[in-house]
C-alpha cells in the first residue's frame, strides 16, 4: 500500500500491540487508531512515519509515554498529536532533548499524569492548541506559556497547579488579534478531546471547532484575576472556577469583547459584579456563584437595554453572595435565558415584573432575599416554567400570588415557603394546577382549612403545608393522590381522627413512580426537623417517603392499615391525642426508619412484632399510658431510654417491672386493716433499729482509721464526704486519651463554646447515634464531636470503660477518638475532624464530586477502607464488629485516605465471646439479608455492607433510589441483573470508566459480588478482602 495517505480504524475493537509494520506506508499522512484495544508501546518504527501529519492513539491503553514521544519527536511534519487516556499515573517526561518543531497541536489529557509543564515544550513554537487537562500536574504554571506567538486553545484544568495565573497568559498574540489560519486535514478526522466538567464529555471534535478557550478552573492557584485579561479581544470562553483566587473582579474584563462564557464560581472574589461587563454581548455563559461578593447586579445601562439577540444568555447563577440591591432588568433580549438562580443573596426591592419577558425560563430560585411585595402579574406568562422557589422572601397575598401562578401550565415545583404571614390559605375553587409535583407552603402561620382546590392537582408528588395554623379536619381525599409519597402537614391546629384514606397511598405501599429531577442544580428551600432554624436546601429526590402529622390535635386510634405502607420510611404522629393501643400490624411497614408515637394517650403494650423493623434507627413512645414489657430484641436494643420514658414500662437494663411481687408495696384492704397496721408498725422498728446499726457501724470505721494514722487523711475525707460533687467535676471535665498541653484543662465549657452551644450551624453530620458538631478547640485545632442521642443505657462507669475501650482501637484507616465527656444527660465524643467529609457526599451530594474522584482515587478508599474494617475484626483488642459500614460512615482526610466512622457504637465483641450480637443495627439498602430473619449481626454482616459500598464507588449509585424507575432502584439486583447479561461495563460510572481501568473496575466488581453473595459462607474474611483490593493493581 505504497500510495496510501490516510487511515482511520478508529472506535473499533482492534486489539494486540500497534502492527510494526505500518511504517512501510511511506506516504501515510494521517492516522487515527483512537478508542480500541491495543496495548503495549508505541513500536519504534513509527519514527519512520516521514510524511506523518496527524495522529491519534487516543483511549488505546498505551504506556510508556517517555519511550512514545522520544520515537514520535523524529515524525518531523507531524503537526497534530492526539493521546488523551493512556500512560496512567506516569511522569511527563521532562527530558529537554525532546523537540516537536511543527507540532501545531498536542492533547495529553486524563491521563493522571504526574510531575510539571515540561521545559521542551517551548521548543514547541508553532503551537496553536494544547491540552494538558485531567491529570495531577503540579507547581506553578510557567510564565513561558504566554509566549507562543498562534496558541489559541490553552486546558489545563482539573490538575494541581499552585500560585497565581501567569500574567504573560493575558498577552497571547492570537487571542488579542487572532489572524492565523488554521489548516484542516486533508480528510474528516477528528480526534478525541473533552469540553466539558466531566468524563463524559469526551467527544470528537475538529481543531478548527474549538473556541479561543483559556480553561484553568480546578486547581489551586491563588492571587488575583489580571485586568489585562480584558485585552483578549479573540477569547471565547474564560474559565477560572474551583479555585482559591481572591480580589475583585476587574472592570476591564469588559474589553474581552467576544467572549461567550465567563465562569469564576468557587473562589474568594470579593467587591461588586462590574457594571462595564454589560458590555459582553455576546456572552451565553456566566457563574459567579459562591464567592463573597456584594453590591448590585449591574441591570443598569447596558444591561438592560441589549440589542436584540445579541445577547443570549441561557443560565446565570449568582446563588450565595451577599449581593444587595433591586432587580431592575429588562429580559426582553434575553430570548435563551432559560436558568436564573439568585438564590441566597440580599437583593431588595420588588420581585421583577419585567422578568417573563424572559420566555424560554424554565427555572427560577430567588429564594433567601430581600424581596417584598406580592408576586407580580407579569409572572402568569411564564408559559415554560417549571420550577419556581420564592420562599423566604417577605411577599404578601398569597390569594394573588396562586391565582397568577396557575396560569404557567407546565409548572411543577413552587416553593413558597416563609411568606404571606399570618394570611388566609384561599379556598377558591377555581385554582388549577394540573401539573403540579411539589408544593411547599410551610413555615407562613397560614389559617384556613386544606383548599379542595389541591384535590384537583392530581400529579402530586410532594406536599408540605407544616408550621402554619391550619385547622379542622384532613380531608379524606388527601389519600387518593396516586404518587403523593411525601406529606407533611406538622404543627398545625387538625383536630378529628386521621383519615383512613393516608393508609391507603398507593406510592407508600408499591412506589413505581419516577421523578424527574430538575435540568440544574436548583434546589428547593424546605424544612427537614422541627426547628425553624432546621430549614435548609434539598433535592426532591433526596426526601424519603414520609407521613407526618406530628403536633396537632388529632384524636382516635392509630389505624392498623398503616401496616400497609411497605415503603414508608418515616411515620411521625408525637404529640397528638390519639388513643388505644400500638396496632401490632405496624410491623409491616418493613421499610421504617423513623417512628414516633410520643407525647399521646396510647394504652396497652409495645408489640414484641415491632422489632421485626430492622431498618428502624430511631423510635419513640415516650409520655402515653403504656405498660408491659419493652421488646429488648433486634433495633430495640439500641434505643435510648428517652424513647421510653413517661410510661409504665419495664424490661432488661431499663424499667423494674411495677407489677413484680417482690417489689410490690400491700396495698390497704378494708377487710385487713389491723394487719396494715403491724405492717406499718414493723416497718418503723425496722428503720429505727437500721439507723441506729449505720451510726455504731460509722463510729468504729472512724476510730479504726485514727488508731491506724491518729486522724483522718484529709484528702480521703473530702473524697468520702464529696462523692457526688466529684462525680458533677468529673462530667464537667473532658477525658482526653492524648492529652497535649494546649488542651490539657480542656471542659465541657470549651466544648459548648466551640460549637456555640451546639448550634445548628456547626452541624456537619447525622446518624442513627446522633448529631456531629465541627468544633474548634482552644489551641485552634478542629476536632468533630459527636453528640449521642438519649442517655445510651448505661450508667457513667459503664459508659467510661465502653468509651476507653473504643479508643485503643488505633488505625491510619479509623477515625481517632480523641477524648469524651458526661455533661447532664448528653454523652460527647471528640474524633479528629476529617476536611473532606464523607465518601457519601463526594459520590451523591456536591455535584462535581463524582467527576473529582477518579479511578485511582476510589480504588485507594475501598483498599484503606478495608484495611480499617480488617483491624477491628482481626487484630483489634478487643474485636470490634462494626454494624453499620456504608458510604456515609467512610470519610476521607485531606489527602482522600479513608477512615472508618461510627465503628463500636452499638456494642463491642469480646474475643471470648459469640462471634454474634443481637443488637441489630444498620441502614436501609446496606444490610444483608440473613438479618432480616434472624436478627443478628455477624462480621460476614459488615462484609456484606462494604460490598454495597465497593458497588457505590464502581457505579457512582446509591444503595437505594426510590426515585429511579422500578428495574434500577435496587443498586444491587440491577448490577446482578446486568452481569447476568454480560453488561458489566454498563454499570460503571462513567466519570470513571475508560479502557485502561476496565478489567480493574471489573475486577473489583467480582469482589463486591462475593461481598453480596447470598450466603454468609461464600464471603470472604476482611483479610482476605484486603488482599484482593491490594492485589488489584499487579493482577492485571
Amino acid at each position: 500500500m505504497t500510495n496510501l495517505t490516510s487511515l482511520d480504524l478508529g472506535t473499533n475493537r482492534f486489539n494486540g500491540s500497534f502492527p510494526s509494520n505500518l511504517s512501510s506506508c511511506r506516504r501515510l499522512k494521517n492516522i487515527n487508531l483512537a478508542r480500541n484495544n491495543f496495548s503495549g508501546q508505541v513500536p519504534e518504527t513509527f519514527r519512520n512515519f516521514h510524511s506523518l501529519s496527524y495522529l491519534s492513539l487516543s483511549h488505546c491503553s498505551i504506556f510508556n509515554l517517555s519511550s512514545a514521544l522520544q520515537i514520535l519527536q523524529e515524525c518531523k511534519n507531524l503537526t497534530t498529536l492526539v493521546l488523551t487516556l493512556n500512560f496512567p499515573n506516569e511522569e511527563l517526561p521532562a527530558d529537554l532533548s525532546l523537540q516537536f518543531e511543527n507540532l501545531k497541536v498536542l492533547v495529553i489529557a486524563s491521563c493522571k499524569l504526574k510531575g510539571l509543564i515540561p521545559q521542551w515544550l517551548k521548543g514547541c513554537t508553532k503551537l496553536q492548541l494544547l491540552d494538558l487537562s485531567w491529570n495531577h500536574l503540579g507547581r506553578t504554571i510557567p510564565a513561558w506559556i504566554g509566549q507562543f506567538r498562534d496558541l489559541f486553545y490553552l486546558d489545563l484544568s482539573n490538575n494541581t497547579f499552585i500560585g497565581e495565573i501567569p500574567k504573560s497568559i493575558t498577552g497571547l498574540p492570537s487571542l488579542i488579534n487572532r489572524s492565523i489560519s488554521l489548516e484542516e486535514p486533508s480528510l474528516d478526522f477528528p480526534f478525541f478531546m473533552k469540553r466539558n466538567e466531566s468524563a463524559r464529555g469526551l467527544q470528537y471534535n475538529q481543531i478548527w471547532s474549538f473556541p479561543p478557550t483559556v480553561a484553568l478552573g480546578h486547581n489551586l492557584l491563588t492571587g488575583p484575576i489580571w485586568p489585562e485579561f480584558g485585552n483578549l479581544k479573540k477569547l471565547h470562553v474564560l474559565d477560572l472556577k474551583f479555585n482559591n483566587l481572591s480580589g475583585t473582579i476587574p472592570t476591564e474584563l469588559s474589553g474581552m469583547t467576544s467572549l461567550e462564557m465567563l465562569d469564576l464560581s468557587y473562589n474568594d472574589l470579593t467587591g461588586n459584579i462590574p457594571p462595564a461587563l454589560v458590555k459582553l454581548s455576546f456572552l451565553s455563559w456566566f457563574s459567579v456563584a459562591h464567592n463573597q461578593l456584594s453590591g448590585k447586579i449591574p441591570w443598569e445601562g447596558q444591561f438592560a437595554t441589549f440589542p436584540n439577540a445579541s445577547f443570549e444568555v441561557n443560565l446565570i447563577n449568582l446563588r450565595n453572595n451577599s449581593l444587595d440591591g433591586s432587580l431592575e432588568l429588562n429580559c426582553s433580549a434575553m430570548t435563551n435565558l432559560t436558568s436564573l438562580d439568585l438564590g441566597t443573596n440580599r437583593f431588595n426591592g420588588s420581585l421583577p415584573s419585567n422578568l417573563s419577558s424572559c420566555r424560554r425560563l424554565k427555572n427560577i430560585n430567588l429564594a433567601r432575599n430581600n424581596f417584598s411585595g406580592q408576586v407580580p402579574e407579569t409572572f402568569r406568562n411564564f408559559h415554560s416554567l417549571s420550577y419556581l422557589s420564592l420562599s423566604n422572601c417577605s411577599i404578601f397575598n398569597l390569594s394573588s400570588a396562586l391565582q397568577i401562578l396557575q396560569e404557567c401550565k407546565n409548572l411543577t415545583t413552587l416553593v413558597l415557603t416563609l411568606n404571606f404571614p399570618n394570611e388566609e390559605l384561599p379556598a377558591d375553587l377555581s385554582l388549577q394546577f394540573e401539573n403540579l409535583k411539589v408544593l411547599v407552603i410551610a413555615s407562613c402561620k397560614l389559617k384556613g382549612l386544606i383548599p379542595q382546590w389541591l384535590k384537583g392537582c392530581t400529579k402530586l408528588q410532594l406536599l408540605d403545608l407544616s408550621w402554619n395554623h391550619l385547622g379542622r379536619t384532613i380531608p379524606a381525599w388527601i389519600g387518593q393522590f396516586r404518587d403523593l409519597f411525601y406529606l407533611d402537614l406538622s404543627n398545625n391546629t387538625f383536630i378529628g381522627e386521621i383519615p383512613k384514606s393516608i393508609t391507603g397511598l398507593p406510592s407508600l405501599i408499591n412506589r413505581s413512580i419516577s421523578l424527574e429531577e430538575p435540568s440544574l442544580d436548583f434546589p428547593f428551600f424546605m424544612k427537614r426537623n422541627e426547628s425553624a432554624r432546621g430549614l435548609q436546601y434539598n433535592q426532591i429526590w433526596s426526601f424519603p417517603p414520609t407521613v407526618e402529622l406530628g403536633h396537632n390535635l388529632l384524636t382516635g386510634p392509630i389505624w392498623p392499615e398503616f401496616g400497609n405502607l411497605k415503603k414508608l420510611h418515616v411515620l411521625d404522629l408525637k404529640f397528638n391525642n390519639l388513643s388505644g393501643t400500638i396496632p401490632t400490624e405496624l410491623s409491616g411497614m418493613t421499610s421504617l426508619e423513623m417512628l414516633d408515637l410520643s407525647h399521646n394517650d396510647l394504652t396497652g403494650n409495645i408489640p414484641p412484632l415491632l422489632v421485626k423493623l430492622s431498618f428502624l434507627s430511631r423510635f419513640s413512645v415516650a409520655h402515653n399510658q403504656l405498660s408491659g414489657k419493652i421488646p429488648w430484641e433486634g433495633q430495640f436494643a439500641t434505643f435510648p431510654n428517652a424513647s421510653f420514658e413517661g410510661n409504665k414500662l419495664c424490661g432488661d437494663h431499663r424499667f423494674l417491672c411495677q407489677n413484680q411481687e417482690s417489689d410490690q408495696v400491700p396495698v390497704r384492704s378494708p377487710g385487713k386493716p389491723r394487719r396494715n397496721k403491724d405492717i406499718i408498725a414493723g416497718m418503723v422498728i425496722g428503720i429505727v433499729f437500721g439507723i441506729a446499726f449505720l451510726v455504731v457501724l460509722m463510729f468504729m470505721i472512724l476510730s479504726r482509721a485514727r488508731s491506724r494514722g491518729g486522724e483522718v487523711d484529709p484528702e480521703k475525707e473530702e473524697a468520702d464526704i464529696n462523692v457526688k460533687d466529684l462525680g458533677e467535676l468529673r462530667s464537667r471535665l473532658v477525658v482526653l486519651f492524648q492529652n497535649n498541653e494546649n488542651n490539657k484543662e480542656l471542659s465541657i465549657d470549651d466544648l459548648l463554646k466551640s460549637t456555640d452551644n451546639f448550634d445548628q450551624e456547626n452541624i456537619i453530620g447525622c446518624g442513627g447515634f446522633g448529631l456531629v458538631y465541627k468544633a474548634t478547640l482552644p489551641d485552634g485545632k478542629k476536632v468533630a464531636i459527636k453528640r449521642l442521642s438519649g442517655d445510651c443505657g448505661q450508667m457513667e462507669r459503664e459508659f467510661r470503660a465502653e468509651v476507653e475501650a473504643l479508643s485503643r482501637a488505633q488505625h491510619p484507616n479509623l477515625v481517632h477518638l480523641q477524648g469524651y465527656c458526661m455533661h447532664k444527660s448528653d454523652r460527647l465524643l471528640i474524633y479528629s475532624y476529617m476536611e473532606n467529609g464523607s465518601l457519601d457526599y463526594w459520590l451523591h451530594e456536591r455535584f462535581d464530586g463524582p467527576s473529582s474522584l477518579d479511578w485511582d482515587t476510589r480504588l485507594r478508599i475501598a483498599q484503606g477502607a478495608a484495611r480499617g474494617l480488617a483491624y477491628l475484626h482481626q487484630s483489634c483488642e478487643p474485636h470490634i464488629l462494626h454494624r453499620d459500614i456504608k458510604s456515609s460512615n467512610i470519610l476521607l482526610n485531606e489527602n482522600f485516605d479513608a477512615q472508618l466512622a461510627d465503628f463500636g457504637l452499638a456494642r463491642l465483641i469480646l474475643p471470648y465471646d459469640t462471634h454474634v450480637t443481637t443488637d441489630l443495627v444498620g441502614t436501609l439498602g446496606y444490610i444483608p439479608p440473613e438479618y432480616g430473619q434472624s436478627s443478628v449481626a455477624t462480621y460476614k454482616g459488615d462484609v456484606y455492607s462494604f460490598g454495597v459500598v465497593l458497588l457505590e464507588l464502581l457505579t457512582g449509585k446509591r444503595p437505594i433510589d426510590m426515585c429511579k424507575p422500578k428495574g434500577s432502584r435496587d443498586l444491587i439486583s440491577w448490577v446482578i441483573r446486568m452481569k447476568k447479561e454480560n453488561r458489566e461495563s454498563e454499570v460503571l460510572d462513567p466519570f470513571i470508566y475508560d479502557k485502561q481501568h476496565d478489567k480493574e473496575m471489573l475486577r473489583v466488581l467480582e469482589i463486591a459480588c462475593l461481598c453480596l453473595s447470598n450466603s454468609p459462607k461464600v464471603r470472604p474474611t476482611t483479610q482476605q478482602l484486603v488482599s484482593s483490593l491490594d492485589n488489584i493493581d499487579t493482577n492485571i
